[in-house]
């Protein structure tokens, strides 16, 4: 993920991002605060994503809980 100004061809603004993957910037911005900014941090404003980061978020997005599966815990 980067904060840029200037639009990359593989960078993606958040709404992209939504769009490319079917689903809404709340569901987007719950996947991030779980997955990437949960130590805390707020996620930046502006944020640009690259393909490498949608694929992340799709397979977030579509994963189930499993008990064969060992997820890091939250960060406190």
């Amino acid at each position: 993920m980067q904060n840029a100004d200037k639009h990359h061809p593989d960078c993606f603004s958040e709404a992209e991002a939504a769009h490319a993957l079917g689903i809404s910037i709340a569901r987007l911005h719950k996947l991030l605060d779980e997955n990437i900014f949960n130590d805390g941090s707020k996620r930046p404003p502006d944020l640009l994503l690259r393909s490498s980061d949608l694929v992340l978020l799709e397979f977030w997005n579509r994963s189930t809980e499993n008990p064969n599966v060992l997820r890091m815990p939250r960060r406190a």
